[in-house]
């Protein structure tokens, strides 16, 4: 496939992710305008704020499945893999050395 067809693939996600930001945008409003003001006694919250809360959120905490870090996880997995079995027995055993020292 080339760059051209993946770019026009990802094109027709594009329309879906902002549906599926803005319906999620409105459902953290929801919940936040439920729950917090009464619980806790904090200001209800708009539209964009609750926009800037996920983006915050996802900053903070990460992607995860739903950012598309998921299948870059298993692509550094297999370049690892290949990496490893170009390794002669020297060069795998200076590597282990040397992730000893970063083990906290």
């Amino acid at each position: 496939m080339s760059k051209r067809e993946r770019f026009l693939r990802g094109l027709r996600w594009v329309p879906v992710v902002i549906a599926f930001a803005a319906i999620f945008g409105w459902v953290v409003m929801a919940l936040w305008n439920w729950l917090v003001p009464p619980v806790i006694g904090w200001k209800a919250i708009d539209y964009w704020q609750a926009l800037g809360l996920l983006l915050l959120s996802r900053i903070f905490f990460g992607f995860g499945r739903f950012g598309g870090h998921g299948h870059g996880h298993h692509h550094w997995r297999a370049r690892m893999v290949e990496r490893w079995e170009q390794m002669t027995p020297e060069e795998r055993e200076k590597f282990r050395e040397g992730m000893r020292g970063h083990r906290c």
